[in-house]
């Protein structure tokens, strides 16, 4: 039922979706710096304060889970989280508008 139409992206278009995704790499590195920099922080405080009881592993597990995601998607390993999937909707969306439109017409 789903028609996939060709998207004709002029320059203007194109510099805008590269600069976004410039952006979102650039938030991830600052998401995986801030990561490793405050986990490092962390495991310093836990083993000097407290070596019989470890507790970093818990911000750095489920910080991790995150920053992984976080990459993921980013990097567009999830054909789901993709810009290819991405556009596929829009476009379902604008057809199924369109019918809607048509209709009340």
């Amino acid at each position: 039922m789903g028609v996939i139409m060709e998207v004709n992206l002029n320059e203007e278009d194109k510099y805008y979706i590269a600069k976004k995704k410039v952006e979102n790499i650039k938030g991830f590195y600052g998401n995986l710096t801030s990561f490793l920099l405050v986990n490092a922080i962390l495991i310093f405080i836990n083993l000097y304060t407290s070596p019989n009881h470890l507790w970093f592993y818990w911000p750095l597990m489920w910080w991790g889970f995150g920053v992984v995601f976080h990459g993921l998607k980013v990097f567009e390993v999830f054909p789901v989280l993709g810009k290819g999937w991405e556009e596929r909707k829009i476009q379902e969306l604008m057809e199924k508008e369109r019918q809607n439109k048509n209709k009340w017409q």
